[in-house]
């Protein structure tokens, strides 16, 4: 079982630090220096995270040579739906043309891609499918509050996309997740689901919005976890950290990112970031860091990658691969 294609989508609108600072106490030099982004990517008011899923889609179904009607599954790991019920992956579904797949969306926070990789892969080892095309995709910036500079300039949308399938050699070796549930609310949307139903009170009070109660918490938690989820995975696939060719880490903040890289002493060249360009995407940073390094040519068949990401849950998860 293996990564078959690779698809990326992102909206044309750059946001940058500088725009944000005309509108917020903040400024470039700020946010750079304490999370490596210097803009991102939003999208335009008639851009869904189902119109972007469905572009990413497309892009590694055609790098794989694939048809939609081939593939069998659809799964959409996204924290930004585009309804509540039904599932955003029914929308793409239907916009891919993918009508012999079944559909369901999977929330795990950032670390929602690596979730939809270890679930997808599994129908795949199995034989029950052939064909599993796993999207991380998230339109966020509808669920910023936008006043709120802790957490408004840290995201931004776009969607990335895999298409899995039956290959030769083995290509995903291992893969671990965890999650520790008693810190959920630590990064949460308060209200819209059933515990805080839409009310005038919970829009008065911006409750619809992402809220991170602690950065620092949220942080330190984020250097250890990668660091031990990315070596049970290299344990359980019985290789070491001077065989790994690329880290593909969440790109959340470049500190965390970082801090990765000198605990499992890579050089910097063999580390995949794109921060800068798109702050944090959620679900979507893995797939989209993915597909530009493979687009580019850094990434080459053979290669071994360490994927690692972590988001709010608590989540976190690793993968090797072979890609």
């Amino acid at each position: 079982m293996g990564i078959l294609g690779t698809g990326t989508a992102l909206p044309a609108r750059i946001v940058t630090n500088a725009d944000l600072a005309k509108k917020l106490d903040t400024s470039d030099e700020w946010i750079r220096s304490r999370t490596g982004i210097c803009e991102r990517r939003i999208a335009e008011k008639d851009e869904q995270t189902s119109d972007l899923a469905v572009k990413a889609a497309e892009a590694a179904l055609r790098k794989a040579g694939t048809a939609a009607d081939e593939v069998d599954l659809v799964i959409v790991a996204t924290t930004s739906p585009d309804v509540l019920i039904p599932a955003t992956a029914c929308y793409v579904q239907a916009k891919l043309g993918a009508l012999n797949a079944a559909a369901f969306d999977l929330a795990a926070g950032c670390t929602g891609f690596i979730y939809g990789l270890s679930v997808g892969s599994q129908f795949v080892k199995t034989g029950a499918y052939k064909r599993v095309l796993v999207i991380g995709a998230e339109v966020f910036s509808r669920l910023l509050d936008w006043s709120d500079r802790s957490t408004c300039v840290l995201f931004g949308d776009g969607a990335g996309a895999v298409l899995l399938g039956p290959t030769q050699d083995e290509g995903l070796l291992s893969l671990k997740m965890g999650a520790d549930g008693t810190y959920a609310d630590l990064l949460a949307i308060p209200a819209g689901g059933v515990r805080m139903p839409a009310a005038f009170e919970t829009v008065a009070d911006r409750l619809h919005y992402l809220k991170m109660l602690s950065g620092k918490e949220v942080f330190k938690f984020a250097v250890r976890v990668m660091g031990e989820i990315t070596q049970q995975a290299l344990d359980e696939a019985k290789v070491g950290k001077e065989d790994l060719d690329f880290l593909i880490p969440h790109q959340a903040n470049w500190r965390i990112i970082e801090a990765a890289r000198k605990r499992f002493e890579l050089p910097e060249e063999r580390v995949i970031v794109n921060i800068d360009c798109y702050g944090n995407m959620s679900s979507a940073s893995i797939p989209v860091a993915l597909d530009e390094a493979v687009s580019a040519g850094r990434i080459k068949r053979g290669d071994l990658l360490a994927l690692v990401g972590f988001g709010a849950g608590l989540t976190w998860g690793a993968a090797i691969l072979r890609y």
